[in-house]
């Protein structure tokens, strides 16, 4: 972390100071601005510098794939506001989840999925992880029996993302912890939904976090991206599998992200503000059934989440009265939010899950995570909260 000095020396400064100053170390030229190294190799002074640092007993870059200055300011800053060790950064959030899932698994092992991740996790596991002889069971978020009855001798891994998507079920972190320590697996954390700024599941005994940098950690829509966060020992087993197989994120990718973060903090506490405001209407509304967000008091996860996230986040979902054409009616009479299966934007999107985030999976699956053809998600932005009202009404007012 440097200021008037190009020192590497971290000091013990708080998260939102972290998210601005951590993991910047100036070049030559003395930017104040992060640089961006746009390049895919380095160059050497002599044969025996470039295989000493190819065999590794001289650290450095080698080849972009393996590690840019850049891409490590970002995986640096991270780690810092997670509180981690190290942090690895990839191509996007799915390329997260696949790296933690290669490096740390073989076949003959066991993973302990909540059943309500997002869709293409779902599809990954069942579609491509079991093929190398990865077994898969999945439980429900919030049923810590289930969870200790799935667990088997060869259980190594323990996944789950809470928040949950879309439905905004909370998992007890330290319990989960506990019951993967106890059967020697790992307990990994999706914290795409709160970020470190919410919330940090390292420091509640999570082992990994995964993120799709692409969702707040950006905050604008821009990049696609992703991280794996943990201690070095893990996390040296997630960059052989980067090296190896490539999902590493570009340079150009990780400048962008190293600006998000230092917004990152003011931005969630808003998000978290027009969340609340929305779901309160929402929950009053004449044509809504029901609102699921973890921030209203009569949400089974309330007193949870109040304990071990400092805000409820910027994701709304609800189910209107009636069933796929009113939700499908509401979204389509919108004038302002944005139709896209993106969140963490400022600006605010809505989607129909059923058919988009999670319409890859089977019905069955579908009722298992409570996804049903009335639900609408919509990821908060910073508009006015007036306007996102507003604009909403026009659908609805139409059920």
């Amino acid at each position: 972390m440097s200021g008037n000095s190009d020192s590497n020396e971290e000091q013990a400064y708080k998260q939102a100071t972290t998210a601005i100053r951590s993991g910047h170390q100036r070049s030559h030229e003395h930017e104040h601005s992060e640089a961006l190294f746009l390049t895919s190799s380095y160059v050497f002074d002599n044969a025996d510098m470039a295989a000493r640092y190819f065999n590794n007993e001289l650290k450095g870059n080698v080849y972009s794939r393996y590690s840019n200055p850049t891409v490590r300011s970002f995986e640096e800053r991270l780690a810092a506001m997670e509180g981690a060790e190290q942090a690895v950064a990839t191509a996007s959030g799915m390329a997260a989840t696949l790296s933690v899932v290669m490096a740390l698994l073989q076949s003959g092992d066991h993973i302990v999925c909540s059943q309500d991740v997002f869709g293409s996790t779902r599809v990954m596991l069942n579609n491509y992880v079991v093929k190398f002889g990865v077994e898969v069971s999945y439980v429900r978020l919030t049923d810590l029996d289930a969870w200790q009855q799935a667990i088997k001798p060869n259980t190594k891994m323990l996944f789950c993302e809470t928040p949950s998507n879309p439905m905004a079920e909370v998992a007890d972190i330290e319990a989960l912890a506990k019951l993967a320590k106890a059967s020697s697996a790992q307990l990994v954390v999706d914290n795409c939904f709160c970020t470190p700024v919410l919330q940090q599941p390292l420091a509640l005994g999570a082992d990994i976090v995964v993120h799709s940098a692409t969702k707040y950690l950006d905050g604008q829509g821009r990049c696609l991206g992703g991280a794996v966060v943990g201690n070095h020992e893990t996390m040296e087993k997630i960059v052989g599998f980067l090296r190896a197989a490539g999902p590493t994120m570009s340079p150009f990718n990780a400048w962008v992200f190293l600006k998000g973060l230092e917004t990152l903090r003011i931005r969630m506490q808003a998000h978290c503000v027009n969340a609340a405001e929305l779901a309160t209407w929402l929950d009053a509304h004449p044509k809504v059934s029901k609102v699921y967000y973890a921030g209203l008091p009569d949400h089974p996860g309330h007193a949870l989440a109040k304990k071990q996230q400092s805000g409820f986040g910027g994701v709304v979902s609800f189910c209107v009265e009636g069933g796929r054409e009113q939700a499908w009616k509401v979204i389509d009479n919108t004038r302002m939010l944005s139709l896209t299966a993106n969140l963490g934007d400022t600006k605010t999107t809505i989607v129909h899950p059923a058919t988009t985030t999670h319409g890859r999976l089977s019905e069955v699956e579908r009722q298992q995570a409570g996804i049903g053809e009335n639900l609408i998600r919509i990821a908060v932005g910073l508009e006015d909260i007036a306007d996102i009202k507003n604009d909403l009404e026009l659908g609805l007012s139409l059920i």
